[in-house]
């Protein structure tokens, strides 16, 4: 083991997967196979891959994309270590997923094992990273099934199923409940089951339609409200607790993103035009320069 390598696992029990992170490693890895799909992203080192009898040559930004039982091996390729990040898939989950996406009740079998630098690697480390650091809220059932979506119909011996597009009242009905429970955990299963759509036809048909996806959408009437509260003078860490954040962190990553701005810093600029004496709000919020966490609720 190197002296600063590190190997991470995490389970999510939303999405059902495993999440692996290498980093630092200069291990190979022996011919084997796993009983479950990998779909993994080089960050940094350059790897050989020989993989069902063909050897690959990896590099930063390339996708890995494995079925169950594809025998493969890896080896560094220039003395580099290896960051490495992967999720591992069960059979029964990807089914699952595939048959919402494509309509077919087969396992997929992935037809390309390498995408040299894959437009989908910033989506992987997204989700990737919402699992690592156990990140509640649909959003992250969105993106698997996005990310699964592009993978399947691109990468894999299956296309997205033909559907009606969900009913426009459905729809409406969908965007209501996120506007009056904008303040409450919102599972995706409780929208699915409103709409009368699987997830999937939902999270498809609603992107589609409104040009935003049901998690921005939700995101969006959060910071439209937390602005409003901020306005009124409302305390950052009380305006988190009553817009659905999960924390004051969540909306000041949230809120910049969206904004442009911290709520610290928005909250003061109407505190200013009133002319107000300015209290340092309670509750640090994240200092510069530090990293920011993904949405949380």
């Amino acid at each position: 083991m190197q002296k600063n390598e590190i190997r991470s696992v995490k389970y999510d029990a939303v999405c059902r997967v495993e999440a692996y992170q290498f980093q630092g490693v200069m291990q190979s890895f022996p011919n084997h196979f796993h009983d479950y799909y990998v779909i993994g992203v080089i960050e940094r080192g350059r790897r050989t891959l020989t993989a069902q009898n063909r050897e690959y040559e990896l590099a930063a930004g390339d996708l890995l994309l494995l079925n169950p039982r594809d025998s493969h091996a890896c080896q560094p390729a220039d003395g580099e270590t290896l960051d490495y990040r992967c999720l591992n898939i069960p059979v029964e989950v990807m089914a699952e997923a595939a048959k919402e996406i494509t309509g077919t009740a087969e396992p997929p079998v992935f037809t390309t094992t390498v995408v040299y630098r894959s437009e989908l690697v910033e989506t992987l480390i997204d989700l990737h990273g919402r699992i690592m650091r156990s990140e509640t809220g649909f959003g992250k059932e969105e993106l698997f099934y996005f990310l699964l979506a592009q993978l399947l119909t691109e990468y894999a011996n299956s296309g997205e199923a033909p559907e009606e597009p969900v009913r426009n009242d459905a729809i409406e009905a969908v965007s209501a409940f996120l506007e009056r429970n904008y303040d409450k955990p919102v599972p995706l299963d409780a929208l699915g089951e409103l709409a009368g759509y699987s997830k999937y036809h939902l999270l498809r048909s609603f992107t589609k339609q409104k040009g935003i996806s049901p998690y921005s959408y939700l995101e969006t009437i959060r910071v439209g409200k937390a602005k409003d509260l901020l306005q009124a003078g409302v305390l950052p860490a009380e305006t988190a607790a009553r817009t659905g954040f999960s924390d004051q962190s969540h909306l000041g990553n949230v809120f910049k993103r969206y904004i442009g701005l911290t709520p610290k810093q928005y909250w003061r600029i109407f505190q200013q035009e009133r002319g107000n004496t300015i209290p340092e709000p309670m509750g640090a919020e994240h200092k510069e320069g530090e990293p920011e966490h993904e949405p949380i609720g």
